[in-house]
C-alpha cells in the first residue's frame, strides 16, 4: 500500500472516530469544517477557488459552510467522511498524483485533528520509513523559508540535512512529521528546536513570528 493510502486510512479511522465540533490547528476550522476542505479540495475545485476569491476569514467561507452545514447531522457528517474516503475523480492530478500531492497535506490536517483542543494528542510513532516519505517532500514545502533573513537548515534526529535557506543562520531539528507541522505554520504544536547564534536566532524568530 502506498503512503498516501496508508495515511488517508488512518486519517478516516480519527476523522470516524472525533467530535466533529472539536477544534483543530487550522483556526476557525473545527473537524467537520476541516473535512469539508479535505472533500472540496479534491472533488469541488471550483468551490475551492470561489472561496479563495471571497476572501472570507477562516470559518466564513461560502462553499465551505455548505458542504459543513449539510454535514451537521451525525448521518450527514458519515456521510461526507465516505465522499472523503471515495477520493478524487480518476482523472484530476489528486488521484493520479495523490502520492505527491496528497499525502503531506493528509499528515498535517491529521495532526490538526488529533493536536487540535485542549487535550492535544502525543505525536504519533510513525514507521521510520514514513517519516522518510515525509522527509523526502519536505523540499517544496520548504520554499517559504527562502525568505527567512538568515540561513536556514533542516535536520532530524537522525542526522539527516537539508539546507532551506543557504548562508549561516537557524537550525530547525525535529521528526519530519514536526519539520512539516512547524513549516506550514503549527509551530506551537510542532516538537520543533531551533538553534543558533543569539542573533541569528532573534532574527529568525522574529521573521517566523511576524
Amino acid at each position: 500500500m502506498s503512503w498516501v493510502a496508508t495515511e488517508q486510512d488512518a486519517l478516516v479511522r480519527t476523522l470516524r472516530s472525533a467530535n466533529p465540533d472539536a477544534p483543530t490547528l487550522c483556526e476557525g476550522w473545527d473537524v467537520r469544517r476541516l473535512l469539508s476542505h479535505l472533500v472540496q479540495r479534491e472533488q469541488g475545485p471550483v468551490d475551492g477557488l470561489k472561496d479563495a476569491v471571497a476572501r472570507r476569514p477562516p470559518g466564513q467561507e461560502p462553499g465551505l459552510s455548505r458542504l459543513t452545514d449539510r454535514a451537521r447531522s451525525p448521518y450527514g457528517y458519515a456521510r461526507l467522511v465516505d465522499r472523503f474516503v471515495a477520493g478524487a475523480p480518476r482523472w484530476s492530478p489528486m488521484s493520479w498524483a495523490a502520492e505527491k500531492i496528497n499525502f503531506v497535506e493528509y499528515v498535517i490536517h491529521h495532526e490538526d485533528v488529533r493536536r487540535g483542543g485542549t487535550s492535544p494528542a502525543a505525536p504519533r510513532d510513525l514507521p521510520a520509513a514514513q517519516q522518510e516519505a515525509v522527509w523526502k517532500q519536505l523540499g517544496l514545502f520548504a520554499l517559504s523559508l527562502r525568505r527567512s533573513p538568515v540561513g536556514v537548515r533542516l535536520a532530524t534526529p537522525a542526522g539527516e540535512t537539508r539546507v532551506a535557506k543557504a548562508g549561516d543562520g537557524v537550525t530547525l531539528t525535529g521528526e519530519p512529521v514536526e519539520l512539516a507541522l512547524w513549516i506550514s505554520g503549527r509551530r506551537e504544536a510542532a516538537q520543533v528546536t531551533v538553534t543558533g547564534a543569539p542573533d541569528a536566532v532573534e532574527a529568525f524568530r522574529s521573521w517566523a513570528e511576524g
